[in-house]
């Protein structure tokens, strides 16, 4: 069985990070091992949350692991608690990266313009560099204005978009993809290999949801370890994302905890069978 090593917080409420790489990767056939970056109560959408940062555990995690001769066929990162994480992380990458096992950054800094709670101001500079050791990044349209230094908007062109990616390609990771990119009444994705342009996007539901970047990236690394190739990865992890966020629509019951995605689990085990 192929296995991913997974570097973001544990929230104890809340659907993200963790909580939902760890399902979502392990429905796809594929262990998932996380390592926690710091664990949360609850996400910080809500009104107030604890927080207790792991920084001085990763190293020993790390040399532990290690020590065993454990290997992984990813790495992949979400929120990182503080900017002094990064330096582990790349600590990290440099001792399992290996040949053919892709390295997945998602870049979390913010949404809508803003910074999330406790990101300060030198992280986005520190993340920039983060991403330029990455396979993969999957910056939404704020982080992906912070990587570049530019400013946020949130109608931008195609044009613009595609401008965008050239220049996180330019930062030195081999593929970026930008998403919860709005088009009229959709939402979706435009990403860029160095050669070719891809998009795709599916009807905006009447909601806001946390943590569909983190199902969307996910399921997007869960379908390029089972080998299923840049392109069809990222029609998977939209496709995905998307019937999460239809189901969570459809709940009358539904809260801001996250999205509904445990609903949508056979639909992406359907898509990577196919």
């Amino acid at each position: 069985m192929k296995r991913i090593a997974t570097i973001q917080d544990l929230s104890c409420v809340g659907r993200c990070s963790l909580t939902v790489a760890l399902p979502i990767i392990s429905a796809a056939g594929i262990e998932c091992c996380g390592i926690p970056t710091a664990v949360l109560s609850n996400h910080t959408g809500f009104p107030k949350f604890y927080k207790r940062d792991l920084t001085e555990d990763l190293a020993k995690i790390s040399n532990c692991i290690n020590s065993l001769g454990i290997t992984f066929d990813a790495i992949y990162t979400g929120y990182v608690a503080n900017v002094s994480q990064m330096d582990f992380i790349e600590g990290f990458i440099g001792e399992f990266r290996r040949e053919g096992a892709p390295v997945f950054i998602d870049p979390v800094m913010g949404d809508g313009g803003r910074l999330y709670s406790q990101i300060t101001d030198d992280y986005a500079e520190r993340m920039r560099r983060l991403c330029a050791d990455a396979d993969v990044i999957t910056p939404n349209l704020t982080e992906a204005a912070l990587l570049l230094e530019e400013d946020y908007h949130d109608t931008p062109s195609a044009d613009a978009i595609r401008e965008m990616l050239k220049k996180l390609h330019a930062l030195g990771t081999s593929a970026a993809v930008i998403t919860g990119i709005p088009r009229g009444n959709d939402i979706g994705f435009i990403a860029y290999d160095g050669n070719d342009f891809y998009e795709e996007f599916s009807v905006k539901q009447d909601l806001e949801c946390m943590g569909t970047g983190d199902i969307f990236a996910s399921a997007m690394l869960a379908a390029m370890v089972r080998d299923k190739g840049f392109r069809r990865a990222l029609e998977t992890a939209a496709r995905f994302t998307a019937e999460s966020v239809a189901a969570t629509a459809n709940d009358s019951e539904r809260r801001f905890y996250g999205v509904n995605f445990e609903q949508a689990l056979p639909k992406l085990i359907k898509l990577l069978e196919q």
